[in-house]
C-alpha cells in the first residue's frame, strides 16, 4: 500500500510502499478516506520521540483516521465490516499509521462510528484535537461563568477548545495575531470571543479584560509558566505542552498535564456534536496522500485549523 513512511528517525517524511497490515486479535482494518496531520507526528519524524515509545520501521506516520472497516481481527464485537468509523491510533509501539491506504485499530479503544451528517473528511480530523481540547476542558472544569484564555487559538486543539469553551458559557479569551489569524478565531463560534495579540503584552492585554486574572488557561503554546501569572486566585491551567506542578512557584493555581485519552465515549459525544453543526471541525487545507509532504510543510509553517490528507 501507499504510506507517508519513516525508514529511520530524524527524516524527512515520504511517500513509499509498504505491506498492508493486517489485524491482530481485538483489531480491526479500516481502508482510510481521510487522516490529519497533527504536532505528534512532526515529532515523530524530528526524533524528538525516540527513546519514549518503540519505533518500528518502516514506520507510517499519522494519528487520525476515518474509513470503512474491511476486516476484522479474531475477537471482535460491536462492529462488522462496512461500519464507517473514526478515531485515533493509540498503540504502545510507533508502526502502523493513518497517513496510509490502510490501518489497524483497536477495537476496544480509539475507534466510534461517523455518526450521519459527519463528512469523513471533519471525521479524520477530529480525534486527537477534539479529544485533547474536550480532556483540557473537563479536568480544568470549564463551567458557565469562567473567564477562559486559549494560548494556541488558531491550532486545531485550540481552535476547537474556544468553541467547546463557548458553548459551555466561559468568556473565552483567545491568543491570535490581528488580522487573518483573529478573522479566524473570532469566526469559530457566534459567541463573543476576546483576542489578544501574542506577538505584543499578554498580561497587559488579558488584564485590561479581567484585571484579577482568569480562572482557566489552556496551555496549548507560549511558555506556560508566563501563562500561569495570568491566573487569578485559584486558577487552573491544564496543559498539552509538559508544564508540570513543580514548575509553578504560585500554590493558588492548580497545574493539569494533558495527554489525550481517546475514549470510544469521548469521541462518540464529538462526532455527535460536530454532526449536528454545534462543533466545526476546522479544516482549511486538503491535501492528497501522494502531497502529504506539502501537508507537513504547511502544518509546520503554522496553517490555521486543521489540515486533512484523502488517502483513497
Amino acid at each position: 500500500m501507499r504510506a507517508v513512511a519513516l525508514d529511520t528517525v530524524p527524516a524527512n517524511p515520504q511517500i513509499s510502499e509498504v505491506d498492508a497490515p493486517r489485524p491482530e486479535a481485538g483489531e480491526v482494518l479500516v481502508e482510510v478516506t481521510s487522516a490529519s496531520v497533527n504536532g505528534f507526528d512532526l515529532s515523530v519524524a524530528a526524533g524528538h520521540v525516540q527513546g519514549m515509545m518503540e519505533h518500528r520501521f518502516p514506520l507510517v506516520l499519522g494519528k487520525d483516521f476515518a474509513g470503512t472497516i474491511t476486516e476484522l481481527g479474531e475477537g471482535v464485537e460491536g462492529f462488522a465490516v462496512g461500519d464507517q468509523v473514526f478515531g485515533v491510533v493509540m498503540k504502545p509501539v510507533l508502526q502502523a499509521g493513518t497517513l496510509a491506504q490502510f490501518v489497524t485499530v483497536p477495537a476496544a479503544y480509539g475507534l466510534a462510528r461517523i455518526p450521519a451528517g459527519l463528512s469523513a473528511r471533519d471525521a479524520g480530523a477530529l480525534g486527537l484535537a477534539g479529544t485533547a481540547a474536550l480532556d483540557s476542558l473537563d479536568v480544568a472544569q470549564v463551567a458557565d461563568g469562567d473567564t477562559v484564555l486559549v494560548s494556541g487559538a488558531t491550532g486545531g486543539v485550540g481552535a476547537l477548545a474556544v468553541q467547546l469553551a463557548a458553548a459551555r458559557g466561559a468568556t473565552v479569551i483567545a491568543t491570535a495575531r490581528p488580522g487573518a489569524e483573529a478573522d479566524f478565531v473570532t469566526g469559530l463560534t457566534s459567541a463573543d470571543v476576546h483576542v489578544v495579540d501574542y506577538t505584543g503584552d499578554v498580561d497587559a492585554q488579558v488584564r485590561a479584560i479581567v484585571p484579577d486574572g482568569v480562572d482557566v488557561v489552556l496551555h496549548l503554546a507560549g511558555d506556560g509558566v508566563e501563562l500561569a501569572g495570568l491566573l487569578g486566585k485559584g486558577g487552573r491551567i491544564a496543559s498539552t505542552r509538559g508544564l508540570t506542578p513543580d514548575a509553578i512557584e504560585n500554590q493558588d493555581v492548580t497545574v493539569h498535564p494533558i495527554m489525550a485519552d481517546p475514549t470510544s465515549r469521548t469521541l462518540t459525544v464529538l462526532a455527535g456534536q460536530a454532526a449536528s453543526g454545534a462543533l466545526r471541525v476546522p479544516v482549511t487545507a486538503t491535501y492528497p496522500l501522494e502531497q502529504a509532504h506539502e501537508a507537513f510543510t504547511a502544518f509546520g509553517e503554522g496553517t490555521l485549523g486543521k489540515i486533512a490528507v484523502t488517502c483513497s
